[in-house]
């Protein structure tokens, strides 16, 4: 069995109430203006994660071709979107934060602070020394905007795209299990217990917790690694204090971050190593899915808490589906990357 190859954070779903009014907003304020799809469709085979219903939606996968991963923006339409009834607190089980990665942080500080966004915090500093700020949007969903130098292609946007997530888990030993040791991200850059200055403005943030910032042990290429870029995840587990699920009472796909997905190679192996880890997949999509130009095979994994990781292997996807332009993955050397030329082509899907 040949190895397999994480290319990085594909996108992060976010669960809203209105699919264009909140794509709009991500659009103005966070450059995801790319479109890589649209769709409304039964979300047949979300079961486990769904009440063992299948789930009317629409969906729009945005990108930022800054770098880094997408927004795939999902609103339930077969029934209402129901919101949180308590206000979600640092440590919580599930995706708290969204890492949005920008090039100049005080830049993208200065444009957001002019534009009246909600900032939860001015510029402070993590326990690596990086600088980085705290924003809400009108949907209820916190965002960090962090740092980071690498740029596949500049735009007028003060972010890029989705650099990681910050995860609240009950038990940080048991989650590396899935997140360092079966997908890979080891690289330690930070492991502390705190109460920490620069959570101080976050709900809970004065809480004691420990937290650990990991990275990918092993740089990602081939495939689509030049546009996604680099990659963090940060888990919290909130020390001698009280956590509730995010999605207490609700079904994956109400409002807030309802996955992490990461683009891959080789599903078979991310099951194997998944599987020898603990995690079997939940959701799988055996041969693969076919939305008419794009078509992959995708799967699903609960980490310790039941936060929902999606794993997408892509087989074809069109890059100019007015000409019939696209790439076909499964013809192509996985180690070697997609032309920039390429890449940067889907410029012609861009959504003012």
């Amino acid at each position: 069995m040949s190895d397999k190859i994480i290319y990085g954070i594909q996108q992060i779903g976010v669960g809203v109430e209105n699919v264009h009014q909140a794509w709009a907003w991500y659009r103005k304020h966070f450059g995801m203006d790319i479109k890589a799809f649209e769709e409304a469709a039964v979300a047949e085979l979300m079961k486990h994660y769904t009440e063992n219903e299948p789930r009317p939606r629409h969906a729009v996968l945005a990108i930022n071709l800054q770098s880094g991963g997408g927004f795939e923006i999902w609103q339930h339409t077969g029934k209402t979107p129901a919101k949180p009834q308590f206000e979600i607190q640092l440590g919580d089980l599930g995706i708290f934060i969204g890492k949005q990665k920008t090039a100049d942080v005080e830049a993208a500080y200065n444009t957001m602070k002019a534009q009246n966004l909600d900032l939860l915090s001015e510029l402070v500093i993590d326990p690596a020394g990086k600088k980085h700020f705290f924003l809400k949007d009108p949907f209820g969903n916190i965002f960090q905007v962090v740092e980071n130098d690498y740029v596949f292609d500049k735009t007028n946007s003060a972010t890029g795209g989705v650099l990681g997530a910050i995860i609240g888990v009950s038990d940080i030993d048991k989650a590396l299990k899935l997140y360092s040791d079966a997908l890979g991200y080891s690289e330690i850059v930070y492991d502390k217990t705190d109460v920490f200055k620069d959570f101080a403005n976050l709900p809970g943030g004065a809480q004691k917790a420990r937290r650990i910032l990991l990275r990918p042990a092993v740089k990602a290429t081939g495939g689509f690694a030049p546009l996604l870029g680099p990659s963090e995840l940060e888990l919290i587990q909130v020390i001698d204090a009280p956590v509730r699920h995010i999605y207490e009472n609700r079904i994956w796909g109400d409002p807030g971050f309802i996955h992490l997905c990461f683009d891959v190679h080789n599903m078979a192996k991310v099951q194997s190593d998944c599987s020898e880890n603990g995690f079997e997949f939940t959701v799988d999509s055996k041969d693969s899915f076919d939305m008419g130009a794009a078509a992959g095979h995708f799967a699903y994994v609960s980490d310790p808490d039941g936060t929902p990781i999606e794993f997408v292997e892509t087989f074809k996807l069109p890059i100019i589906k007015a000409l019939g332009i696209g790439v076909n993955l499964e013809k192509r050397d996985p180690n070697k990357p997609l032309s920039k030329w390429l890449l940067k082509a889907m410029r012609v899907n861009r959504v003012k």
